[in-house]
């Protein structure tokens, strides 16, 4: 029925345009942020999960850094290692070159004078051998003992770090002197021991080093797996939502267009009374 009182028809087609318009402006938010949920209301339940697995992605990747610095610790440990090694093997030629009955004991002095500064290398090497200015091979307690590194998103996700004492006095080697023949004899027998203890502190950093390397093939699986999941939640179809939003504009188009013509209906019905 026309009435001029109340306008009904412009009612109505200004709640649409209203409507319209929200939706309009909702797929211009979505389409220029890149995601699908802009606010709570759009995927309540989505957003839950796509924040969570935003956190796991955030930890995930702090994860993978603190992987690569226990490698790169234990890659430094080991290199000290490797040259502790190669001076206690220049230690067990001297020994054994003082054992040979062709030297003199003013020759063994020589020997003797060469094999005490080796040993005093060796505690330099393990002293200096640091990582963010910690000695890492000299039986600080905290390497001794262990360190643990997060290597996940849980508690349990931890890998603990122990690096062996090499210092002469940790390897037995830091009273001998290869002076004498019988000293030279027991410093051989000392430094075969040191030998295979170096190997046994080698073989564990490098089983160490292998399993963060491990573990760092797995972290960036779990990272892509995961930025692949986080995105089919949180990311906007650009094709859809912008199919959308051309829908979305021509109703709000049309919605402008039917209330102009719902606003003058009332001075249509006026003209009646003329």
């Amino acid at each position: 029925m026309p009435v001029i009182t109340t306008n009904t028809a412009s009612n109505s087609a200004l709640r649409y345009l209203n409507i319209n318009s929200e939706n309009q402006s909702d797929s211009v938010s979505k389409i220029a942020s890149g995601s699908r949920i802009t606010k709570a209301s759009d995927d309540a339940a989505g957003l839950a999960v796509g924040t969570s697995l935003q956190s796991d992605i955030t930890v995930l990747n702090q994860a993978a850094t603190n992987a690569s610095h226990g490698s790169s610790i234990l890659q430094t440990a080991d290199g000290g290692m490797s040259s502790i090694s190669d001076i206690v093997q220049r230690m067990r030629s001297l020994a054994t070159q003082s054992l040979s009955g062709s030297v003199t004991d003013n020759e063994r002095a020589y020997l003797d004078a060469e094999f005490q500064q080796l040993q005093d290398e060796i505690d330099g090497i393990a002293s200096g051998t640091r990582f963010n200015d910690e000695s890492l091979l000299d039986g600080t307690e905290q390497w001794a003992s262990g360190v643990s590194f997060r290597v996940g998103t849980t508690d349990t996700d931890n890998i603990t770090v122990t690096i062996g004492d090499v210092t002469t006095t940790g390897l037995g080697i830091n009273t001998l002197d290869v002076g004498t023949s019988a000293t030279a004899a027991a410093a051989l027998t000392a430094l075969d021991t040191a030998v295979t203890s170096l190997s046994d502190a080698r073989a564990d950093v490098g089983a160490l080093i292998s399993r963060f390397e491990f573990r760092s093939d797995m972290i960036d699986t779990t990272i892509e797996n995961t930025e692949a999941a986080q995105s089919a939640i949180m990311d906007v179809d650009v094709a859809a939502q912008q199919s959308q939003l051309a829908s979305e504009k021509v109703l709000t188009q049309a919605a402008i267009a039917v209330l102009s013509q719902a606003n003058s209906m009332p001075e249509n019905l006026l003209s009646l009374l003329r």
